[in-house]
């Protein structure tokens, strides 16, 4: 009996927890005379294949139909014509998070596939809502700690080669590239698209351990540019889950480096929902667990990014012990010994982060002189927009309205073109400190920031 993924991922869209799918099916049954004591057992056994008898099916169309806003059919839950089952050849292994271990890669690989089908065909949902608690640190408590995956080889449709990993690398580039440019809001329909009609029939194919895990490292760096894409568009629980879907990813294909990164982009997310000891929580799981693998350009943007969040703790002596850690490591980072995802690092980002931390400690000489330093260094349009923020919060703090207004003009003209709720959010932040400012200069650039800001996209 195969693992019903289709019901699996649309409980997951609707936010129905299992009991509230058994209630609602129960009150249809009372409504046309018909007793059902469903609990959530039962839809326990529903996720693991079991299908209802009777009319119970239909209920469940009508019940997960009528939360999402559209019509469904029994195949779209999964009820309809039976699939061929696969077989993985990892025979236990950790789970999903909220799977409560049941889930083998296997199931694993088919819900994922059956969340992108879904995020595609429903592009304009905006998402799940965001794990907390301990729902939010499994995924990384199961990338850091054992079972391993032993064997990840799969006997099933098409043969998987080497080109074909080589092929999804290439795309991952592309798509980064276009990220940066163009912005996540743009670009995020492309990656989930290319997840859903050329990764999800590889990860179903035919191939051996070797390739399997290099399969699956390709998968995971294409899950996590979909995840930064969706958190770029301001939609979080979705980043999460995309974020999770590329560590157990990378967790299967046991390359620790790449698991970490996915962690760091957890890490940052943190820090944006100002959950600031979660962050801290996940950089330490990243150094503890990869430790001597993790690379250094990692490793230096995870203790800058602890530095910040120290500072919002208010912790001075952590976060400037964290900027020690990120300036030394900063010293032996070498690109061409670097994986390709820690290629954000770009000289300037340091700085620019410990010019953030600096402002939260109310040092403002220090900040100033790191955010100067962040805004000279080469950027790619999203870093230097980032940039050029930080250095007009930094001139008004220092009661230079002109000069910060003539910086937030060249941040408005870098980030012309550009589709992302993130920097829309960040020029919001910065317009908001402009108005607070008297001085024609400062009104004028706070002007241009709305003009910019009101057109949609």
């Amino acid at each position: 009996m195969e693992p019903n993924s289709q019901l699996d991922a649309l409980l997951d869209q609707s936010g129905m927890s299992r009991a509230g799918l058994a209630s609602r099916i129960n009150r249809l049954g009372d409504r046309a005379g018909t007793t059902l004591r469903y609990d959530h057992t039962a839809v326990a056994r529903w996720l693991k294949g079991q299908r209802p008898r009777g009319r119970v099916p239909e209920l469940i169309c009508e019940v997960l139909g009528g939360k999402l806003g559209r019509t469904l059919t029994l195949g779209d839950i999964g009820m309809g014509v039976p699939t061929t089952a696969r077989t993985y050849g990892l025979p236990t292994g950790p789970s999903e998070a909220g799977d409560g271990g049941e889930a083998l890669l296997g199931r694993f690989v088919e819900r994922a596939a059956s969340l992108w089908r879904s995020d595609q065909v429903h592009d304009d949902w905006p998402g799940p809502s965001l794990l907390t608690g301990a729902a939010a640190v499994a995924p990384v408590w199961e990338w850091e700690n054992p079972p391993q995956d032993r064997d990840v080889s799969h006997d099933g449709g098409v043969t998987v080669t080497e080109a074909d990993v080589t092929v999804l690398y290439t795309a991952r580039g592309h798509y980064e590239h276009l990220y940066r440019n163009a912005g996540g809001v743009a670009t995020r329909a492309r990656v989930v698209g290319f997840l859903n009609a050329e990764v999800a029939p590889l990860l179903r194919g035919s191939y051996d351990d070797g390739t399997g895990r290099e399969l699956f490292r390709a998968a995971g760096s294409l899950a996590a540019i979909s995840g930064i894409c969706a958190y770029d568009a301001d939609a979080q629980g979705l980043a999460q889950r995309y974020f999770h879907q590329a560590l157990r990813l990378g967790k299967a294909s046991g390359d620790l480096r790449f698991g970490g990164y996915v962690v760091a982009l957890l890490v940052n997310q943190a820090l944006f929902l100002g959950d600031a000891r979660h962050a801290i929580a996940c950089a330490e799981a990243v150094l503890r667990t990869a430790g001597p693998q993790a690379s250094p350009a990692l490793t230096t943007d995870l203790y800058a990014m602890q530095a910040t969040a120290y500072a919002r703790l208010g912790d001075r002596r952590g976060a400037h012990t964290c900027m020690r850690g990120a300036e030394a490591y900063s010293e032996r980072i070498r690109p061409e010994e670097e994986p390709e995802e820690t290629g954000y690092v770009q000289p300037g980002l340091v700085e620019v982060r410990l010019a953030e931390a600096l402002l939260l400690l109310g040092e403002l000489e220090a900040a100033t002189r790191y955010a100067r330093e962040a805004a000279r260094a080469p950027a790619h349009v999203r870093g230097r927009v980032n940039r050029l923020a930080t250095l007009t919060d930094v001139a008004l703090l220092a009661g230079e309205p002109e000069q910060a207004a003539v910086t937030a003009a060249e941040m408005v003209g870098t980030a012309r073109g550009i589709e992302s709720q993130r920097l829309r959010g960040r020029m919001r932040r910065v317009r908001r400190a402009l108005v607070r400012h008297p001085g024609a200069s400062a009104a004028e650039a706070a002007k241009l920031i709305e003009d910019s800001l009101s057109v949609p996209f």
